[in-house]
């Protein structure tokens, strides 16, 4: 007989999916453009890439600690590469979107909020245990 999975173990994934969702629509959308200065453009949305990665590295090792017997250490860990590996996921799939493109430097730039996350995470271990074991 298969073993069920507890739904606190599912509901524990639904807010990385919901992002991870949220990240391939906007991804999807063709030549977004807020102002005709790049350099604004540039802005917003590479900081936008470092947040949206930040929080869903977040929420990967919310879910991998929730549903998981990992250390805290190797949640980072395995956090950090999966939000990375969606990051690379990410832009290849643009290359398949018209008047979009995926470049390397978006990987990196999104690397930028999934490190700081990773060390973010690091620094502040006993608050985050308290956090996680609250919810």
């Amino acid at each position: 007989m298969k073993k069920r999975l507890p739904l606190n173990n599912i509901y524990a994934w639904i807010p990385s999916i919901v992002l991870m969702i949220f990240i391939f629509f906007m991804s999807s959308r063709q030549n977004i453009t807020v102002t005709h200065e790049f350099t604004t453009d540039f802005i917003i949305f590479k900081s936008l890439h470092v947040l949206e990665y930040a929080l869903l590295t977040l929420l990967y090792f919310h879910a991998l600690r929730k549903t998981t017997h990992v250390s805290y250490k190797t949640g980072i860990t395995y956090a950090v590469f999966m939000a990375l590996s969606y990051g690379i996921f990410d832009e290849v799939h643009q290359t398949f979107v018209p008047s979009r493109s995926g470049v390397p430097r978006d990987v990196f730039i999104d690397l930028i909020g999934i490190s700081l996350m990773g060390l973010i995470l690091r620094k502040y271990k006993l608050f985050f245990n308290k956090l996680l074991s609250s919810t």
